[in-house]
């Protein structure tokens, strides 16, 4: 078990792009500098994607605009193609392009229009954009666990994209539990064959907790080697073209979890609780998440 992890937040990006009430770009900004108050130094502000299929991204480039000038943070754009990388890298502000591929043709068709195999070819030319722009990338490989059309997902064909997605030389590379199917053992079992085949380049995990198992999937998921986990405050989330892919882990909840098992964060939760309660009153109604619903503890002296 490692004693830390990289805490990414996903939530002004991956938490609200499901969202049918379009939320102000302003509360979009507040969102990140709570994030960055909390702790995260890691952010995935926003994507750049046709705001006619995800109308919640529509304002990326002036959120990029207002995010704050801060050195410590590496904030996260969402690129699906080239376009997006141009977009996302010509706003001056995006430190690094999160490039997704998708581990079955039945996803990748519905959220990409391509298949599996052109998702992989799409993601190699964004991430090496990226590098040629002065910036890094990401990649994360959507429904590594399963499809809401295709099923089951052989773990080996898994593999074999993040052997190939690492010869690019992301900054990590991402298992994604797109419509939360996975199990810990499931989980255990993948990280581990992935994190053996890519090392030394570190394991990302994206859980959603559609069955409510996201939280046991991330202790999993860090037991076997994994070092870094996305999550969205509050647990918002999902995907548009993926069916029952509801929230994201809450990152209060993750946080709470690890901190209290000696896994450190480097979050304050404390001041996320805080945030996730001026979220819940944002989103007009109470979050999924869990811990910010509950008493603190321990209790502060």
């Amino acid at each position: 078990m490692t004693c830390s992890i990289e805490f990414i937040e996903v939530g002004p990006r991956d938490g609200l792009q499901n969202e049918k009430t379009l939320i102000s770009t302003e509360a979009k900004l507040e969102l990140v500098r709570r994030s960055i108050a909390c702790g995260a130094r890691r952010i995935e502000v926003t994507s750049f994607v046709n705001p006619k299929r995800v109308p919640q991204m529509a304002d990326a480039e002036a959120v990029c605009a207002g995010l704050p000038d801060d050195p410590r943070v590496t904030y996260i754009g969402l690129v699906m193609n080239q376009r997006g990388a141009e977009r996302a890298i010509a706003t001056g502000r995006i430190d690094q392009l999160g490039a997704v591929c998708v581990a079955s043709d039945g996803l990748a068709i519905s959220n990409q229009g391509q298949t599996s195999e052109e998702s992989v070819e799409v993601a190699l030319a964004i991430i090496t954009a990226a590098q040629s722009a002065g910036r890094s990338g990401q990649a994360t490989i959507a429904a590594a666990f399963g499809c809401p059309f295709d099923g089951e997902v052989a773990e080996d064909r898994v593999v074999d994209m993040a052997i190939r997605l690492a010869a690019a030389g992301p900054v990590d590379i991402a298992l994604a539990d797109t419509i939360g199917v996975a199990d810990p053992a499931h989980v255990a079992r993948l990280v581990d064959r992935v994190r053996h085949a890519i090392n030394p380049l570190p394991v990302r995990v994206h859980f959603h907790n559609t069955r409510n198992t996201g939280l046991a999937n991330v202790w999993a998921a860090v037991g076997a080697g994994a070092s870094a986990v996305d999550a969205a405050l509050g647990g918002l989330g999902g995907c548009p073209f993926a069916p029952g892919a509801a929230g994201n882990v809450p990152s209060e909840d993750v946080v709470y979890m690890l901190e209290r098992a000696g896994v450190a964060t480097g979050m304050d939760l404390a001041r996320m609780i805080e945030a996730s309660h001026w979220l819940s009153e944002v989103m007009g109604r109470e979050l999924p998440g869990m811990v910010a619903q509950a008493p603190l503890f321990p209790q502060a002296a």
